[in-house]
């Protein structure tokens, strides 16, 4: 295994959140397990996180983010490779996943609604990057009302002000 290799499998199994993006414009967030040499990620069904972008046998960029600090450790590029449902390869992804899921809100049942209703995903490495970009690769945000600020009711100072001098 070379170097980078070593690093993106480290990097990969220490942190629980990768940022990933295939063939969709933005990257986004997923929670993976780490297993056999590549990252596994379960999606595209109900309750369970999107998929965008990955489909058999295409690329995707995937970045490490450090689980203490937040900041890029590693980035890779994949190959994605989509398993077939009552493989071994797929139950053994399955007990690696299951094992990892938080929340699940049909427990044991799970493995059976992932075979019917969602898609698990092998990210396997092809070649690391280890040399970082120096800006952050911020994206601006989606405007959303959700986000968009707009200007404080004209009366809010004065209620504010209010409430400490009675406090006070």
């Amino acid at each position: 295994m070379t170097e980078e290799l070593f690093l993106v499998e480290e990097a990969a199994k220490k942190s629980g959140l990768i940022w990933v993006r295939g063939e969709a414009p933005a990257a986004r967030a997923l929670w993976h397990v780490w297993h056999d040499g590549a990252a596994l990620v379960v999606g595209d069904g109900p309750g369970e996180q999107p998929l965008p972008g990955l489909a058999d046998g295409g690329r995707a960029e995937v970045t490490v983010r450090s689980k203490d600090k937040g900041g890029r450790i590693v980035a890779w590029t994949a190959v994605v490779r989509e398993l077939t449902p009552d493989t071994e390869e797929w139950d053994a992804a399955v007990a690696e996943l299951k094992g990892k899921r938080l929340n699940a809100p049909d427990g044991e049942a799970m493995p059976d609604r992932w075979a019917r209703e969602c898609r698990i995903v092998r990210l396997e490495p092809r070649s690391a990057a280890t040399d970082l970009p120096d800006g952050s690769l911020a994206a601006v945000p989606l405007p959303s009302p959700g986000i968009t600020r707009r200007p404080i009711p004209a009366g809010l100072p004065k209620l504010l002000l209010r409430r400490k001098r009675r406090k006070g």
